[in-house]
């Protein structure tokens, strides 16, 4: 990490404005505020790759922002519960991408 810890801003902004995928990212996580789903379900309702959503979830959740409930095929995702400042963060970057807020 450079030497030093990168705050939690950081890493939203990485995660979602520095990367190639992270308006597909910004998708999951919206898509999983409405409503807790598998890989499957996200990949046909966002209409990617399967093995691209796979990737993203495992982007988000190693960041902390899902959690994933059982195992394989039919592991559910949900959101991670996000204090003010962190909503705030993505609420601001989202709305620089033209998506919506999270609630």
């Amino acid at each position: 990490m450079n030497g030093f810890m990168r705050t939690r801003k950081q890493v939203l902004w990485w995660i979602f404005s520095g990367t190639k995928g992270g308006f597909n990212r910004a998708m999951i996580l919206l898509e999983l505020n409405r409503e807790p789903q598998n890989a499957n379900q996200l990949s046909q309702i966002l209409e990617l790759d399967y093995k691209t959503v796979r990737h993203h979830l495992g982007v988000l959740e190693k960041n902390g922002l899902l959690e994933s409930v059982g195992s394989g095929y039919a592991n559910l995702y949900f959101p991670q519960e996000l204090d003010d400042g962190d909503k705030e963060t993505l609420n601001y970057i989202f709305k620089k991408m033209g998506l919506e807020r999270i609630g």
